[in-house]
């Protein structure tokens, strides 16, 4: 799920042509095993929960969550109906039920107070600044009273040359977008929108930058 405005999105990589190498360029130049996993451990799933994976792409963190625990109810939504075909291709193939639905990020079509648990990776840098707030405001509302957010996305440059490295993403997903999260500013937007005891907790150099993990709670 890319670029999302209020009737369309950017589909993976920028073109549909492109989705299917998806997987092998995010594996390559992201450590996504290694922030993928890191981002599980963080959310400390527990059997009987329900979890939603934000702009699931082609379903490689929600599978995961599967496999790592078992017990809990996954879903993954995305706005690109190719890469939840994708998605749901690759679920059946791995042995894991996991549902998969088609919503933009800021309209979801779940219940409030649904979800113990919202993960997502690799999204937000993607949003306008007004399109961050409401997809946050609508994350509050689908969380149930002390459910957790956590997100893996492009944060603040651990050093120079992470700063120089990340410059790639932004001229490829735009300068706008991308510059509130090298700024810092997701920890601001989920405390803005009333989310508690929001923190970014560990972050990974990659080949174009620095990833940032991110915690949230939804009040009781």
């Amino acid at each position: 799920m890319k670029k999302l405005s209020e009737d369309k999105f950017v589909p993976a990589l920028g073109y549909h042509w492109l989705t299917p190498y998806y997987d092998a360029v995010v594996g390559v130049t992201t450590r996504e095993k290694s922030f993928k996993h890191a981002l599980i451990k963080q959310a400390q799933f527990e059997d009987g929960q329900r979890v939603l994976d934000l702009a699931s792409g082609t379903g490689t963190l929600t599978i995961w969550i599967k496999q790592y625990q078992p017990q809990v109810e996954v879903t993954g939504v995305d706005a690109d109906p190719a890469i939840i075909c994708l998605a749901s291709s690759k679920a059946k193939k791995a042995g894991v039920s996991v549902q998969f639905d088609k919503a933009m990020s800021f309209d979801l079509p779940y219940p409030t107070a649904h979800f113990d648990r919202v993960v997502s990776s690799l999204f937000f840098h993607h949003l306008s600044w007004e399109n961050k707030e409401k997809t946050a405001k609508e994350l509050l509302r689908v969380l149930k009273p002390g459910g957790e957010l956590h997100i893996a996305d492009w944060g603040p440059a651990s050093n120079f040359t992470m700063r120089g490295l990340f410059l790639f993403v932004q001229v490829l997903d735009g300068f706008k977008s991308t510059q509130d999260n090298v700024a810092g500013r997701l920890v601001q937007l989920f405390k803005q929108t009333g989310f508690a005891d929001v923190k970014q907790r560990q972050t990974f150099s990659t080949v174009f930058g620095t990833m940032a993990l991110y915690s949230a709670m939804k009040p009781r």
